[in-house]
């Protein structure tokens, strides 16, 4: 079922039962006219639900090639950028936000507001409460770093220095360090400048909510 006020971009495949750009589960929406994006190359699987965004953001956005398994739903005004992967039973609350090549197992479900970094890997059955950075894993319950997805990102044509640099700023975040702001001066301080560290440390600055424990 495709509702009025979706955008649907080139060779999609919808499934039988989804249900896409019906107005959303939001007691603050008026009657907006809003929309439901999709980029292309997207496979929406059965029983999938999309809803339309609010007036915060006026839209719910799907990248290219994703990969929706079944059941999941998407609430109104997440962002899902290009390559991500939903399995099944994912379930996203309003505005959520995830990044490129992120990958959410089976039966994730996250709140409100959150954050998932580019090429993170959530495990299955996890409750995400807080921003999730990019090129980790995360699991358990309550929800902590869990290692850097290493496999993943090699998998994706990530050089062996570039996983090592990753895998150092991580290091002095959640293994050396005993708490987040420790963590962030001495990745400051002690790792080389590149663009994974200063993705690192934006996304930190701008995680309101906070972001995922260290190791336990």
């Amino acid at each position: 079922t495709v509702c009025s006020g979706t955008r649907i971009g080139k060779n999609c495949e919808i499934f039988p039962g989804a249900v896409i750009g019906v107005i959303p589960q939001d007691l603050k929406f008026e009657g907006e006219e809003t929309t439901v994006e999709i980029g292309d190359n997207t496979v929406i699987r059965e029983c999938v639900t999309i809803h339309r965004g609010t007036k915060d953001k006026w839209k719910t956005a799907i990248g290219s090639n994703c990969l929706l398994m079944t059941y999941v739903h998407i609430a109104h005004d997440c962002i899902v950028g290009d390559n991500v992967i939903l399995a099944s039973y994912v379930g996203l609350a309003g505005h959520n936000v995830i990044d490129d090549f992120a990958i959410l197992e089976g039966k994730v479900g996250s709140q409100q507001f959150i954050h998932i970094g580019k090429h993170a890997f959530v495990a299955g059955g996890t409750l995400v409460r807080k921003n999730v950075p990019p090129y980790v894993k995360a699991a358990r319950e309550p929800i902590g770093f869990a290692g850097v997805n290493s496999i993943g990102l090699r998998r994706r044509g990530f050089a062996d220095d570039d996983v090592k640099s990753i895998e150092d700023l991580y290091r002095q975040l959640f293994v050396l360090n005993n708490s987040i702001s420790k963590g962030v001066e001495a990745i400051k301080e002690s790792c080389e400048d590149s663009s994974y560290k200063e993705e690192l440390l934006t996304f930190i600055a701008d995680s309101d909510k906070g972001i995922i424990r260290g190791m336990i």
